[in-house]
Formats: structure tokens, C-alpha cells, sequence
């Protein structure tokens, strides 16, 4: 897979992504960036519930890819480093979707394997 996905790429996908849907929310502004987008418009183009578009777009904004004031987002990446790896992931993503998205699903497989690791269960 580091041929398709970098390592740095693929570290970075791991550190910020949790969904599916935080990425592609962050593709959607980032490619109307002068755009204002609440959760209800948010919601609509990406068929998803508002109760996970609200957890993306929060986490995009402590992570520096959004501004966001009064309910409303905007794509405003300041760090010249973020918005270079950002500018990457939408081309990796355009080219590689499903390599991309398995990884963030194995993020998320990883971390229920965890948790279901300190699940107390009757058969033991």
C-alpha cells in the first residue's frame, strides 16, 4: 500500500481521520472554499446524519482545516504544511479512493478491536 499511500500520507490519514465522512466533508469545503457550510448544508451533500457531521466538522476545526464561527464552516487551512498534505490526500483520494478508505476503515477496526478488548463478557 506505500506505493499508493506514501507513508507520511498514510500517517497523516491515521492522525486526522476518523470517518469517512470528516474526510470527505474536508474535500467538500476545501473545493468551495469560499463557501459558507452548516451542518444541515453539509448534511445533504454527503447523505450522512447530521449527528456525524457535526463530530467531523468539529474535529476538522481543532485540527486547523476549518474555520468555523456561529455554526458556520468555512476551508481555511493556515499552515502551508496541512494545506500541502491536504492538497495531496484530495489527489491520492481522487485517484485511489478505495485504498484510501480502507485505510481509514482499518483505523476504526483497529480501535474497536481495542475496545472490545475490555469488554466483560459472561463466558469468561
Amino acid at each position: 500500500m506505500s506505493e499508493i499511500i506514501p507513508d507520511d500520507l498514510r500517517d497523516f490519514v491515521l492522525r486526522h481521520f476518523d470517518s469517512i465522512a470528516q474526510l470527505e466533508a474536508l474535500l467538500l469545503l476545501r473545493a468551495n472554499p469560499r463557501e459558507e457550510w452548516d451542518v444541515a448544508r453539509t448534511t445533504a451533500r454527503l447523505y450522512t446524519t447530521p449527528r456525524e457531521v457535526t463530530t467531523a466538522l468539529t474535529r476538522l476545526c481543532e485540527d486547523g482545516f476549518l474555520a468555523c464561527a456561529n455554526g458556520i464552516y468555512r476551508y481555511q487551512c493556515r499552515d502551508p504544511e496541512l494545506q500541502q498534505q491536504v492538497d495531496r490526500l484530495a489527489a491520492t483520494y481522487a485517484k485511489h479512493l478505495i485504498p484510501v478508505t480502507n485505510l481509514i476503515h482499518s483505523k476504526l477496526r483497529r480501535i474497536k478491536q481495542f475496545a472490545d478488548a475490555f469488554k466483560f463478557r459472561k463466558d469468561r
